[in-house]
């Protein structure tokens, strides 16, 4: 199991770091494309955890934090992503002023962090379902993050804070689509992964 708990080491470190640069700029320069780009990292930071214990307890437990895993890599995210697009909707109505550059250097950082996120978990992907939902999200979010860069690229042109809610309201939308399509695809062993056991296979039905 040290296989596995390496790259997710790895991958949650990674993610840290994106978490609290882009957490801690979109709320200093009031970039809600920032912060949720950062919420939806939350999400991954959370998941990346319980999978990384999944891997390091017994299979009776190591399940139950599998699942939990999945649900708040799948399932969390979705309540997540409505409350954004509503803070989004919002936003666009009554604008408030975000200066360009946060965004813009915040989102280049999430850009790389993420793919590293994802490099780091390519190969345990291809062996563990649980793994490859973290991969496949972490690929994702690299074009997620591009959302604050294009934000801030925007309003330096255009002068217009607008773009930052704007671009927000399609990342919101982004996520709870690509959620619910990754959770239809896996036809339900992601939430019950009754074979899915952390490296535990004689013990798979614990």
């Amino acid at each position: 199991m040290a296989h596995r708990r390496r790259p997710l080491g790895v991958a949650l470190a990674l993610n840290t770091v994106v978490l609290g640069v882009e957490f801690g700029t979109g709320t200093a320069t009031g970039s809600l494309s920032l912060i949720t780009d950062s919420v939806h990292n939350l999400s991954d930071e959370t998941a990346l955890a319980l999978l990384l214990l999944a891997y390091t307890l017994r299979a009776g437990l190591s399940g139950r934090l599998l699942r939990s895993a999945n649900l708040c890599n799948g399932i969390g995210l979705l309540a997540v992503s409505a409350y954004l697009v509503w803070q989004s909707a919002e936003r666009l109505l009554a604008p408030v002023a975000v200066p360009s550059f946060g965004p813009i250097a915040a989102g280049v950082l999430g850009v790389a962090g993420n793919w590293g996120v994802a490099n780091a978990l390519r190969e345990a992907a291809r062996e563990d379902a649980a793994i490859r939902l973290a991969y496949v999200h972490n690929l994702g979010d690299v074009l997620l993050s591009l959302g604050p860069v294009l934000a801030g690229i925007l309003i330096l042109i255009t002068g217009r804070s607008l773009f930052d809610p704007a671009l927000a309201f399609v990342l919101g939308g982004a996520i709870g689509v690509t959620t619910v399509r990754e959770l239809f695809a896996a036809g339900g062993t992601l939430i019950w992964p009754e074979n899915v056991v952390c490296g535990h296979p004689e013990e798979a039905r614990t």
